[in-house]
Order: structure tokens, then C-alpha cells, then sequence
């Protein structure tokens, strides 16, 4: 096994277990961004580096491993009965467990993979984004790494005209023997082209019974001490004319957990990106995404909702860059932190010279529990152009007392009225999201709350919140909500 503190461009091989006929030109541009990795700072722009959580990863104790040995906890069992039905895919570690297409889909054309098998299979449709892809990979350390050394990784392409209306789940888990991994993910939605795709994020614990998959596998983790588990992720998604992509995230990862993610949608011309993101897992959290809108009215939104608790960090980064004539642009973020909890939202509208007539607004707004709650925002504009409209907004304050005094005379104790006070915080930012996306978020949402396992399940509390927000409309309103500007 090998620590992130000593992975070269020199070594990278020892921890791929599935590049045996990988092409060499995979592997020459494996080295070849790796290379750039060890040069970069943890956070490459000096106006973030005093808010960084990344002083939390320790390099020396997160090792990756190419061993296909793998478990699978009861939960997650349970899990994939739900989903295997349906397109899926579930990984364990850098292993795939599952892998399901069904087959009047694959006749039109859908493709779920591996990113390994994308390569030895469609070599030539993988090799033009992996090879000519727009992604600077210096303009951040962990994108390099994700972009070279991933172990492992999902591929879908959505064919021209084909609109999918169930899901395609994406369930993924770190290993139980406390490796990490890295995820290198591509989403292509070909012109005319509509999916969603939702990906659910956990990792190994250890008060969970393992099923082994291998003989004579030691159970236990008295070999594992001082070892950090770390997830990293790169994920590209492409749209192509008049296509319209949901990806949906939820991050659920144990409290240990160090999760790092990049994620970057090229959005061409009349087509829409649309991120919606739970994040209530890992020690800590670090996402960015970024919303290139390449094409004349290309569109892309970006709503999360992040809840953290102990000494949990999130650091949350989401940028639109307008590129192309009349584009439109959206950023929601809402933070609930408590304890000593840490929360950081940057975002960054960029307007360039030949994107008139472009509308964007982004905001991050974040609410702390407790006084040793923590919560930053740093927005940002650079525009180059005139005929635009944009603004932003962030906040951050301490739960209203003069509420919970209110809410308490009404017959509510003082932990069910701060309840009340966040759902109220978060429902005007949940309604902009469809209904199954709310009952997961609120679900998770709730388990959290009360103390219960961080992984969705069908059961009957989980129809209960399906059924109420079913019964519930999908907010369409102006982009610029009602900020003071635009009233």
C-alpha cells in the first residue's frame, strides 16, 4: 500500500488492480497530470487559504491499496435489493459489486460502466474527453490527483434524444479495512438528451456485520488504526445541445471520513445542468463545482443544502461562468451547523465579454446553533461585459432566541422549536428541488437530527415523507428570488 504523502507520477501503478490493458496512452496521461500534483498548494487562491479545513487530511495516514477484496455490510445489502431493479451501479471501494443496465435501455443505446471498462470498450468516445478535455488541472491539487490516479469511476453516456425516466443510482462506499480511494466519474448527455442520476456517498463502519467476499478475509480492524479514510472525486459532465441533466448528490459518509470532490459541468448551446446536493456525512467535506455555460442560452443551477454537527467542516465552493449569448445562472446554498461545527461557502459568478444578455444570482446563507458554530461566506463577481444581470448574497446568524421563546409558549420544547426554526430556514430551498429529492434530503435530514445510520432506505418513515412531499408544488420562481435588488 502506498500513502498519498509518497504518490508520484514513478508509482502510480502500484495502486491500480484493473489497468492491465489499459492503453498506454491512458497511462502517459496518468503521469503526465500527476506529475503537477505534488507542486500545488491545498488551496491555490491566497483569499481562501485561512479558511481552508484541510489541515484536517493527513497525507502520511491515508493509504490506497489495489486489492479487489472486498464486504458488503448488511445495510448496503439491503440497499442494493432496493435499487438493483433499476440502472445502477454500486461500488465498493475501487471494486464494482454491481452493475445493472436494463436491457430496453441498452438497446437505445444507454451506457453504465465502469470508467475502466469505458476505456477498453468505447476507447475512442472515452478518450476524446479524458485526452481533450477543457479541465485546467492545475488550477486545483486535488483535481490533478482525481484526474490521475483514480482507481476506479463510473461512465455513462445518455444517447441523442433518449430521455430516461427512472433514476440511475449511483451508490458507492470506501472499503472496511479504513483504504481510501480515488474516482475519476464521467457523465456525457448527448443533444436532445434528459436523466437524472442520483449518487449516494457512504463509507465502512465498523459497528455494521460484515458479508465477506473472499475466503479466509480477517474480519476486525486492529490493523487499520491510524489509517484516515479519504474519498477523492473527479467528476466531468457534458451536455450537449438542448440536453437536460440532474445529478443528484448525497453525502453520507461516517464522521471520520475525509471527502474531496471536483466536479465540472460544460453546458452547451439551450441545454441545462441542474445540481442538487445533501451533505451531512464525513469529518470533512469538501466540494467543488463549477458550471461552465459554454453554448448561447445554456442554463445551470446549483442547490445544496449542508447540516453539520460535533467538529464537522464543510467547505463548499460553487461557480458559474458564463460564457456563451444569453445564459442563465443559479447558485442556492444553506448551511445549518451546530456544536462546534465549521461551514464555508465560496462562489464566483464570471460574466465573459461575449455572454450579453446573461442573467446569474448565487447565495450562500448559513445559521448556527450553538456559539461555537462557525460559518464564513466569501461571494464573489468579475464581470466583463455590460447588458447582464447578476448579484449575490450570503449571510450567516445565530438561531433566533425571540423565535424559540415564541415557539416554546406555543407547547414546543426548546429542541423541537429549534427543529421547527431550521425547517422553516430550509424549506424555501428544498421547494426548488422535486419531490423524491426532498424526501431523501429530509430523511437523511431527520435520521441526522436524531441520531439514527446516514443511509436512505425504503421503509415505511421514509413513504411517509414521500407522500407528504408529493403533495407539495415545485417552486418556479424569477431567478433572483427576492433579493432587495430585484424586488
Amino acid at each position: 500500500m502506498i500513502p498519498l504523502s509518497l504518490l508520484s507520477e514513478n508509482n502510480v501503478h502500484e495502486i491500480l488492480s484493473n489497468n492491465e490493458g489499459e492503453p498506454q496512452w491512458m497511462m502517459s496521461s496518468r503521469k503526465s497530470i500527476l506529475s503537477k500534483f505534488s507542486g500545488l498548494p491545498n488551496e491555490v487562491s491566497p483569499l481562501y487559504s485561512k479558511y481552508t479545513g484541510l489541515t484536517v487530511l493527513e497525507p502520511n495516514k491515508v493509504y490506497f491499496s489495489n486489492e479487489n477484496a472486498y464486504s458488503i455490510s448488511k445495510d448496503l445489502e439491503m440497499r442494493l435489493e432496493e435499487i438493483k431493479s433499476s440502472p445502477s451501479v454500486l461500488f465498493i471501494g475501487s471494486s464494482v459489486a454491481h452493475v445493472f443496465v436494463p436491457e430496453a435501455l441498452s438497446k437505445k443505446g444507454l451506457i453504465i460502466s465502469t470508467i475502466q471498462d469505458a476505456i477498453k470498450n468505447n476507447s475512442e468516445l472515452v478518450k476524446k474527453y479524458l485526452l481533450d478535455s477543457s479541465i485546467n488541472y492545475e488550477e486545483d491539487r486535488f483535481l490533478a490527483l482525481g484526474s490521475s490516479a483514480f482507481q476506479s469511476g463510473f461512465f455513462i453516456y445518455i444517447p441523442r434524444n433518449l430521455m430516461i425516466e427512472e433514476p440511475i443510482r449511483i451508490v458507492y462506499s470506501l472499503k472496511d479495512d479504513h483504504t481510501s480511494s480515488i474516482c475519476r466519474n464521467i457523465v456525457i448527455a448527448d443533444e436532445g438528451s434528459k436523466g437524472t442520476i442520483v449518487q449516494e456517498l457512504y463509507s465502512s463502519s465498523s459497528s455494521n456485520p460484515k458479508i465477506s467476499k473472499t475466503k479466509n478475509k480477517p474480519q476486525g480492524n486492529d490493523a487499520n488504526d491510524g489509517r484516515q479514510e479519504s474519498y477523492f472525486e473527479v467528476l466531468e459532465c457534458i451536455i450537449k445541445p438542448a440536453a437536460e441533466l440532474e445529478f443528484i448528490t448525497l453525502q453520507s459518509m461516517n464522521s471520520d471520513t475525509v471527502c474531496v470532490a471536483n466536479r465540472k459541468a460544460f453546458v452547451e448551446k439551450d441545454a441545462k445542468m441542474s445540481w442538487y446536493s445533501g451533505m451531512f456525512g464525513a469529518r470533512l467535506c469538501r466540494f467543488k463545482t463549477d458550471s461552465v455555460m459554454k453554448g448561447s442560452g445554456a442554463r445551470a443551477e446549483d442547490v445544496e443544502i449542508v447540516f453539520g454537527t460535533n467538529n464537522q467542516s464543510f467547505d463548499i465552493s460553487s461557480n458559474l461562468d458564463h460564457i456563451g449569448f444569453s445564459t442563465r445562472g443559479k447558485v442556492l446554498v444553506k448551511s445549518i451547523v451546530k456544536d462546534t461545527a465549521k461551514s464555508l461557502f465560496k462562489g464566483m459568478i464570471k460574466i465573459r465579454k461575449d455572454a450579453q444578455a446573461s442573467e446569474s444570482f448565487l447565495a450562500g446563507h448559513a445559521i448556527l446553533l450553538n456559539k461555537g458554530a462557525q460559518a464564513d461566506a466569501i461571494p464573489g463577481l468579475e464581470i466583463e461585459t455590460n447588458e447582464v444581470k447578476a448579484t449575490h448574497a450570503a449571510s450567516v446568524s445565530q438561531i433566533d432566541e425571540e423565535q424559540i421563546f415564541y415557539l416554546m409558549c406555543k407547547g414546543l420544547d426548546r429542541e423541537s422549536a429549534k427543529r421547527e426554526i431550521i425547517n422553516g430556514f430550509v424549506e424555501p430551498l428544498s421547494r426548488k428541488m422535486g419531490p423524491f429529492i426532498r424526501a431523501w434530503i429530509s430523511y437523511l435530514f431527520e435520521n441526522k437530527w436524531t441520531g439514527k445510520p446516514l443511509m436512505l432506505k425504503g421503509d415505511e418513515v421514509m413513504e411517509q415523507i414521500l407522500e407528504v412531499e408529493k403533495s407539495r408544488y415545485k417552486e418556479t420562481a424569477d431567478i433572483f428570488e427576492k433579493h432587495y435588488k430585484y424586488r
